[in-house]
């Protein structure tokens, strides 16, 4: 172990268009790392040796460039089918001779939006052949994974197996799902600051609410799957993982159990913040009103006064400076006096 990835030379038979980038190939015995980088066209040669375990990573290939690895590996072209089209559901199929996976691996961007990286896993006896819809998901962190993992190899009496491999893949899938149900809840954090904050952005308010709603189904519709995912990949009918490795398997699962929770608790989460906002922006606007209602009855003393004084009758101070004086100060006791009223009861 320790290599580092290479990549596949072109076919030489010009297949090499059939996928945007070139793949990645290797090859294991006895729980080491033989051969790297080779030829699509070869692993059916490795393979032929009975003791040997390859890895095939496609990028972005299209029907004809499965048709080569359907060809080399026997696979049904309804699978061949899956792993082409894109969008499909989180899922398992078992096969005849092999087992196919469709698992998704998401990224928040930096202006908080969600992206679904796309990956289909055909898992044979002696072959793990890994196609993602497009370069986001870094094959080398998998390989970094299986790599620093010597003590699942050694414990597991085959060596390097396809369970190894596939167990390395799916604990990273599910790390990297961890990782963004983390990060929406950061963010599901700042939003509850943000709406107790004094300015009270109700734009901002509800484009961040949204995105982190649509962020969080989007999660749940591709992480929730995965628990039966790994539990029918620990079945014991299908005797596909070694007893040492259920341990490590049930770990994954475990993990696939703490997404669902995790997103199920911040969709609650969310609902109950957006109830708070509705809530709180109602209170705001009762206080508005209040202080609108208040300065609408202060301004109407001195309204009143001025128009019974302006009244083209005599009356008592009429066309007198000791009038204007007294309806002065009758504007100002009682606009003060109902100032210091609403204030005492916290309407301004």
């Amino acid at each position: 172990m320790g290599h580092t990835p290479s990549e596949a030379a072109p076919e030489a038979d010009g297949t090499s268009h059939a996928w945007d980038s070139p793949p990645h190939t290797r090859a294991w015995s006895d729980g080491k790392v033989i051969k790297e980088g080779f030829p699509v066209s070869e692993v059916s040669d490795y393979l032929e040796r009975g003791d040997t375990v390859v890895w095939l990573d496609l990028c972005s290939p299209n029907s004809t460039g499965l048709n080569v690895i359907s060809e080399e590996l026997g696979l049904d072209h309804l699978a061949v089918e899956d792993a082409v089209s894109a969008h499909e559901r989180t899922k398992i199929d078992r096969y005849r001779s092999y087992v196919f996976l469709n698992l998704y691996a998401p990224e928040v961007t930096a202006d908080g939006t969600m992206v679904l990286h796309e990956l289909s896993a055909f898992v044979t006896e002696h072959a793990l052949v890994t196609v993602r819809q497009d370069a986001g998901l870094d094959v080398g962190r998998l390989i970094e994974r299986w790599d620093d993992a010597p003590d699942i190899t050694l414990g597991d009496p085959g060596g390097v197996t396809p369970a190894v491999l596939l167990y390395g893949l799916l604990d990273l899938v599910v790390d990297l799902q961890l990782d963004v149900t983390q990060t929406l809840d950061d963010e599901a954090d700042a939003l509850e600051e943000l709406i107790f904050e004094t300015s009270f952005p109700v734009r901002e308010i509800q484009q961040r609410s949204f995105r982190l709603r649509k962020n969080l189904v989007a999660l749940r519709r591709v992480g929730l799957p995965m628990r039966e995912v790994v539990n029918t990949i620990l079945r014991r009918d299908l005797r596909f993982v070694a007893p040492v490795l259920s341990p490590y398997y049930q770990d994954v699962y475990d993990h696939t159990l703490r997404v669902a929770e995790w997103t199920d608790g911040l969709r609650d989460l969310v609902a109950n913040l957006l109830d708070t906002r509705i809530a709180l922006q109602g209170n705001r606007m009762n206080e508005v009103m209040k202080k609108v209602t208040s300065w609408a009855a202060i301004i109407a003393v001195p309204t009143a006064v001025t128009g019974f004084y302006g009244q083209n009758v005599p009356y008592p101070g009429f066309n007198t400076h000791w009038g204007f004086v007294i309806s002065t100060v009758v504007i100002i006791i009682l606009s003060v006096s109902l100032y210091i009223v609403f204030k005492l009861r916290d309407w301004l």
